[in-house]
């Protein structure tokens, strides 16, 4: 009864063979096939094994044949994903800093499957960047998966919020309260997710930084439905700076030609900058002002000018002198 068990198990193992043991640099002859499937307890002969890799073929498999000397040797061609975008996946995956360095080992164990064992190798490389650190919080991994089924069900969940303090130890807010919330939204933004929500205890729309979210459970409680305010609320806290809020404002700023790159990067494709000198360009664009805001901008020092509407210049002269008054 085993050997027949293992004969029904033929196809399966065949393909998995070309899908690990192949590609187009390595292929497998009708009589190597043979060969490995009998020190699996496999029985197979050479018409069979056509008939075989036919079935594999007819069932969407895309397999190629080439010549090893005098004889057809195969290999699985197309696959699911190409090489170059299952190194982009790694990539992406060992550098993204909200995973730790385990789960991003983990799941560049699972994108290895996906291509042929002497293509895997080639995943493992890692990415290090030195101003970029992994995050702390394994559990990150499992609080994103509940908050999107409290954003799918409409809702609520609950969780614990956390901060560092001085001494770099991981403390509670509010003394370990559960925050309850409506989830509405995630957004990415500097490397972190954030849930845009509902909060019951601020009676406002919030933005928690998924991180620092601990124990999320999903809860049977309708998630609070929004009024049109609160709707454009969400929207604006979804915005490129929207995370301490402020006034939405259309903003002309004025910038250096060199920053032409950073600009467009951070504005889009859809922004339109127009000249305005030989070395400079300005760009109006709708403005969340809020810290995050100013904390890009500045960092251009003299090569970045707010030159419209004149409460805003006002603001950035205000928030220049703040600085400079506490290095009197």
């Amino acid at each position: 009864m085993a050997g027949l068990s293992r004969q029904k198990q033929k196809l399966l193992t065949m393909k998995k063979l070309f899908e690990s043991r192949t590609d187009e640099n390595h292929s497998l002859t009708g009589a190597k096939l043979i060969e490995i499937l009998a020190r699996d307890g496999i029985k197979a002969e050479r018409k069979t094994i056509y008939d075989d890799i036919k079935t594999l073929c007819d069932s969407g498999m895309d397999i190629e044949t080439t010549k090893d000397g005098h004889s057809n040797a195969y290999y699985l061609g197309e696959r699911t994903f190409q090489d170059e975008e299952l190194f982009v996946l790694a990539d992406a995956v060992a550098s993204c800093r909200f995973l730790t360095k385990k789960k991003s080992q983990e799941l560049i164990k699972k994108l290895q499957t996906l291509t042929s064992e002497y293509k895997a190798k080639q995943l493992r490389r890692l990415i290090y960047v030195d101003n970029r650190t992994k995050n702390f919080n394994e559990q990150i991994y499992y609080a994103i998966n509940k908050i999107q089924s409290g954003i799918f069900d409409e809702t609520e969940i609950r969780f614990r919020y956390t901060e560092f303090n001085p001494d770099k130890k991981q403390i509670l807010k509010h003394g370990g309260e559960y925050y309850t919330v409506s989830p509405y939204s995630l957004v990415w933004e500097n490397e972190n997710y954030y849930l845009v929500c509902y909060c019951n205890k601020h009676e406002k729309i919030c933005r928690y930084r998924v991180d620092r979210m601990i124990n999320v459970e999903n809860t049977q409680q309708d998630a609070r439905k929004l009024t049109d305010e609160e709707k454009t609320e969400v929207a604006n806290l979804q915005s490129l700076y929207g995370m301490f809020g402020g006034k939405l404002e259309s903003v002309t700023m004025q910038f250096d030609n060199s920053l032409a790159n950073v600009v467009i990067d951070k504005f889009g494709m859809n922004c339109h900058p127009h000249r305005n000198s030989d070395t400079t360009f300005c760009l109006t664009s709708d403005i969340q002002i809020a810290p995050t805001f100013w904390g890009w901008f500045f960092q251009f020092g003299t090569k970045a000018k707010i030159l419209a509407p004149d409460t805003v210049v006002e603001q950035a002269r205000d928030y220049l002198k703040e600085i400079e008054d506490t290095y009197k």
